[in-house]
């Protein structure tokens, strides 16, 4: 019964481009997750990947400090999603003197992976 948590905030990539890359892991299992991440050709895919595993380590540290028993193969994606962070504003010049303004956006990642225990009992409590 481990719940784990990881966030990245202000990652330089589009919450578009980032919500499409954790489409592809919600809901699977944890080391599927990171075999679809190595090879998905997205830019998004390499912090996305980082981020998983860094909820697996954090998953093991949470194991250990609680005496549980934790088999990284039952541990899967049980919520993902990306929230949009702060938009950096940046002018380019253009045509007779005028300013042109590009937004460069952040997001903010945030993945939670789960032993199947754990999911069950959340659903339990909800109700």
């Amino acid at each position: 019964m481990v719940d784990s948590i990881a966030r990245v905030k202000h990652i330089r990539v589009t919450p578009q481009k980032a919500r499409r890359v954790v489409a592809l892991i919600k809901g699977k299992q944890a080391q599927e997750a990171l075999a679809i991440l190595k090879f998905a050709p997205q830019a998004a895919s390499e912090p996305v990947y980082k981020l998983v595993e860094s909820a697996i380590a954090n998953a093991r540290v949470k194991a250990d400090k609680d005496g549980e028993y934790l088999d990284e193969q039952d541990l899967y994606v049980s919520n993902a999603y990306v929230n949009e962070g702060t938009t950096l504003k940046r002018f380019r010049p253009r045509a007779q003197g005028r300013a042109f303004q590009i937004k460069k956006r952040t997001s903010h990642i945030t993945i939670q992976l789960a032993t199947p225990e754990v999911a069950e009992t959340n659903k339990k409590a909800s109700k």
